[in-house]
């Protein structure tokens, strides 16, 4: 009893840190506190729907308890969702960026947007820290779509950082085709190096009998495409595609995948 206490104390240190590290930078941003008070509750509550499964599918990956049960998987991903709003709530309260003569709608607007990236971050714990730790380590033999999932993670969690801010907003006005352009590569070149190229920890050795191509076409280009369509998907949740036209949309949208590729390759290393 002793030691599962002790177990759920770990457990949820872990997750509280991990929510920290990685949400803080969005819960000092003023612009994502903004988009608490004015955010149109359909596109918070399709951000919210779509979070849930996201949290399922991370904790099948790297759950707390490595359980193959998806009763466990799934009370995970509850814990980290609530792990959270506990983190989000508190540290807002203290910022004084909510108060409690705020209408509800602000209240619950605000921290939503804060809890998927600290959710996220409480799971990303059991991997990050699980190594400093005296506990095994299992190892999982990933699937291709795995794969393909822990990279739109990672694009989603870098994307959902940057995104509120309005630089790359400005950054799309400024740019030309052709800069556009170059940025595309410069991404694919990015991930197509993080994973494959530069010998990185996590990162895969081709073998010489495999042609670079194959890994290009089997994971850099599919892993951009995701990244692409995460950035969109948060600019149009942030509210920042509305007006634009399909040209504007377009190079936003390339501006924020260079960020989200990158977040990508990475969650394909580390995780």
């Amino acid at each position: 009893m002793r030691s599962s206490t002790g177990k759920l104390f770990k457990d949820s240190g872990r997750a509280v840190g991990g929510a920290l590290i990685f949400s803080l930078p969005m819960l000092m941003t003023m612009e994502m506190w903004w988009l608490g008070f004015y955010a149109e509750p359909v596109r918070l509550a399709v951000l919210m729907a779509l979070s849930f499964p996201l949290l399922i599918g991370l904790s099948h990956r790297i759950g707390f308890r490595h359980s193959p049960s998806w009763p466990d998987i799934i009370l995970d991903a509850v814990f980290a969702l609530g792990i959270g709003v506990i983190t989000s709530a508190t540290v807002l309260i203290l910022f004084r960026a909510i108060s409690f003569d705020m209408a509800a709608t602000e209240i619950a607007g605000t921290i939503a947007l804060q809890t998927i990236p600290a959710g996220i971050g409480a799971l990303l714990a059991r991997s990050q820290f699980v190594a400093a730790s005296n506990e095994p380590d299992q190892q999982r033999e990933d699937s291709y779509g795995s794969e393909l999932f822990l990279m739109g993670v990672g694009a989603l969690f870098l994307g959902f950082n940057i995104a509120p801010t309005e630089e790359p907003m400005l950054i799309s006005y400024r740019m030309t085709q052709w800069y556009a352009i170059a940025l595309v590569l410069l991404s694919l070149a990015v991930m197509h190096g993080f994973v494959f190229a530069l010998g990185f920890q996590g990162g895969t050795e081709l073998s010489p009998q495999t042609p670079w191509w194959s890994a290009l076409i089997r994971f850099t280009l599919p892993g951009y495409v995701i990244a692409a369509g995460v950035s969109l998907f948060v600019l149009w949740i942030f509210g920042r595609t509305d007006d634009l036209t399909f040209g504007q949309a377009v190079m936003a949208m390339i501006v924020l995948a260079f960020p989200s590729s990158v977040g990508a390759a990475a969650a394909r290393l580390i995780l």
